[in-house]
C-alpha cells in the first residue's frame, strides 16, 4: 500500500488537517456530550434510570468491536472512502438520535453512531502522520492530541448549556453543522492512497469482538448489576476472557491473523500502548470523579461546574503547543517523565480536597494536570509510531485508541466502584463516632445528643459529605499512584533515531 512519500509535495495539508480533526472532535464529543443529557431523555423518551444508560452502553460498546476492524477497512475501501463514509454515517444517526422517538430507537441509532464513529480517530491519526514528514510528527500529534483530550474535557460543559439553553436534541444536532464542514474539506483536499488486497480473518476479528465487546459490557453495566454478585457479570467476564483468550492464541498460530503479531515487536509501540492505557485510566477516571463531586459537595450548577474545569482543557492545550515544537530537540522520553510528574503532583494536589475549600484549588491542580498530561500525550503518540513501520500504521492507530478507550473504561469503573464502597464504610467509620458518650458530640449539637431529629438530620448529612469527600480523596490518591507506577516503563522506550539529511538512507523501520 502506498502512502505520501514525499510529504513536501502534499497539497493543503493545513485544510486537510483542519477537516479531519473537526470530524475527530465531534466523534470524541459523543463520548461524554450525551451523558449530562441523560436526565432530561429519560422522562422523553419513558425511559428509567437504570434503562437511560443503555444509551451511553449501546455506543461505548458499538465502537470498541468496531475500531479493530479499521485497518482492514482503510485497505479494502480505501483510507479517504472510509473515513468519508464515516463522517456521513455518524451525521445521519447524529440527527436520528436527536429524533429519536423512544428508548429502543434511541439504543439503535446510538448503536449505528458508534459503529460509523469507531474509525475517525484513528485514521485521523494516520492521516496526520501520513500527510506530515517525520521532523513534523510532534506537532501533527499535539494538534491531534489537543482534539482528543480536550473534547472529553469540554464535552460535558456544553452538552449542559445545549441541554439547558434549548433541550437534550440538540446535543445531536449540534454535530450537523461541524460534519458538514468536515466532509467537504475531507471530500476536497484528502489525499487518495491506494488499496490493498487484504484476506478477512473472520474468526480472528470474531474472538476479539467478543472479547472486547463482553469487557465493555461488563464495566459498563457493573455499577447498575452489583458486580460479581449478579451471574450477568459473571457470564460477559467469561466470554471476555474466552474471547481474548481465543484471540490470542489464533493471532500467534494463523498464516493470515486479523493482526498481525510483529507489530508487537516494535518495543516503542508495544510500551506506547501500556502508556496510553494509563492515560487513559487517568484522563476519564478524574472527568468522571469531578462533576459529581463539585455538584453532590459543593453544590455547583451544571454551567458553572463546566467553568471550573474548563481551565483544565487550557492546560492541556498550552502543553500541547509548547511540547509539539520542542519535541524535536527534546529527548521525548524526559518530556514523559515530566509529564506523569505534573500528573501525580495534581492527584496529589486533589488528595487535599476538602468541603470547606473553593474553587482556586480545583481549577489550579486542574491546570497542572492538563499540562502534564500534554507533556505525556503528544512525545509518546511520536514515540510509539516512530520506529514501526509504515504498513502497519493504520492497525496501529486503531489498536492505539482502542487500548486508550479499554483503559478509560477501566478507570472509570474501578474508581466508581471504591468511591461508593469507601463512602459506606466511611459513613460506618464516622458514624460511629456520633454516639452521647462523646464529648465533642455535646458540644458540638447537644440537641442532635437529646434526639432532635433535626439536628440528627442535619448531623448525618455533615457525615454523608465528609465520607463522600474522603473517599474521592481516596480514588485521587489511587490515581497518583498508578501514575507513579508507570514511570519505569519510560526505560523500555528507545529514543528514534532521525533519518539523514537529503531523505537518503531513511530507516525502513519509520519510513514508507
Amino acid at each position: 500500500m502506498s502512502t505520501p512519500e514525499t510529504h513536501s509535495e502534499v497539497p493543503h495539508r493545513g485544510l486537510i488537517t483542519v477537516s479531519i480533526m473537526l470530524g475527530t472532535i465531534m466523534q470524541v464529543l459523543d463520548t461524554t456530550i450525551a451523558n449530562v443529557a441523560l436526565p432530561s431523555m429519560t422522562g422523553d423518551l419513558g425511559a428509567s434510570q437504570d434503562t437511560i444508560n443503555w444509551v451511553l452502553t449501546s455506543y461505548i460498546v458499538a465502537a470498541a468491536i468496531m475500531t479493530p476492524v479499521t485497518g482492514w477497512l482503510a485497505d479494502r475501501l480505501g483510507r479517504k472512502q472510509l473515513f468519508l463514509t464515516s463522517v456521513v454515517g455518524f451525521v445521519v444517526m447524529s440527527m436520528l438520535c436527536g429524533i429519536a422517538w423512544s428508548l429502543e430507537s434511541m439504543v439503535a441509532f446510538r448503536l449505528m453512531q458508534g459503529v460509523f464513529g469507531a474509525a475517525i480517530v484513528p485514521l485521523s491519526q494516520t492521516f496526520l502522520l501520513d500527510i506530515n514528514p517525520r521532523e513534523r510528527h510532534g506537532q501533527a500529534m499535539a494538534i491531534w492530541g489537543a482534539g482528543i483530550m480536550v473534547g472529553p474535557i469540554i464535552g460535558p460543559t456544553l452538552g449542559g448549556w445545549l441541554t439547558e439553553s434549548f433541550n437534550w436534541r440538540w446535543v445531536f444536532f449540534i454535530n450537523l453543522p461541524v460534519g458538514i464542514i468536515a466532509f467537504l474539506g475531507s471530500a476536497a483536499y484528502l489525499p487518495n492512497i491506494a488499496k490493498r488486497v487484504r484476506s478477512f480473518d473472520f474468526f480472528g476479528f470474531a474472538m476479539l469482538s467478543l472479547g472486547v465487546g463482553a469487557l465493555q459490557l461488563m464495566l459498563d453495566r457493573g455499577a447498575d448489576a452489583d458486580w460479581f454478585s449478579s451471574v450477568e457479570i459473571w457470564i460477559e467476564l467469561g466470554l471476555a476472557i474466552t474471547g481474548f483468550w481465543v484471540f490470542i492464541v489464533h493471532m500467534l498460530t494463523a498464516e493470515h491473523p486479523f493482526i498481525d503479531p510483529k507489530i508487537f515487536l516494535d518495543r516503542n509501540f508495544a510500551t506506547g500502548l501500556v502508556f496510553i492505557f494509563v492515560i487513559g485510566v487517568i484522563l476519564l477516571a478524574s472527568l468522571a470523579l469531578l462533576p459529581p463531586m463539585l455538584s453532590t459537595i459543593f453544590g455547583y450548577p451544571t454551567i458553572t461546574t463546566g467553568l471550573v474545569m474548563a481551565p483544565r482543557g487550557v492546560g492541556t492545550m498550552i502543553s500541547m503547543l509548547i511540547v509539539g515544537r520542542i519535541v524535536r530537540i527534546v529527548d521525548a522520553r524526559i518530556l514523559v517523565v515530566v509529564g506523569l510528574l505534573l500528573t501525580a503532583q495534581s492527584l496529589y494536589t486533589m488528595s487535599g480536597f476538602s468541603p470547606q475549600m473553593d474553587s482556586w484549588l480545583i481549577i489550579s491542580s486542574g491546570v497542572v494536570q492538563g499540562l502534564g498530561l500534554g507533556l505525556v500525550f503528544v512525545p509518546l503518540s511520536t514515540v510509539a509510531f516512530a520506529t514501526l513501520e509504515a504498513r502497519y500504521r493504520t492497525d496501529a492507530t486503531a489498536l492505539f485508541s482502542l487500548v486508550r478507550n479499554i483503559g478509560s473504561s477501566i478507570g472509570i469503573s474501578i474508581v466508581s466502584v471504591l468511591l461508593t464502597r469507601n463512602m459506606q464504610i466511611n459513613h460506618a467509620e464516622l458514624g460511629a463516632y456520633i454516639n452521647p458518650f462523646n464529648p465533642n458530640l455535646w458540644e458540638a449539637s447537644p440537641a442532635a445528643v437529646l434526639g432532635d431529629p433535626n439536628a440528627l438530620s442535619q448531623l448525618n448529612g455533615m457525615v454523608n459529605i465528609q465520607a463522600l469527600m474522603i473517599s474521592y480523596v481516596n480514588d485521587f490518591k489511587l490515581m497518583m499512584g498508578v501514575t507513579l507506577l508507570a514511570l519505569p516503563l519510560i526505560f523500555l522506550l528507545r529514543k528514534p533515531k532521525h533519518a539523514p539529511s537529503g531523505g537518503g538512507g531513511a530507516p525502513a523501520a519509520h519510513m514508507d
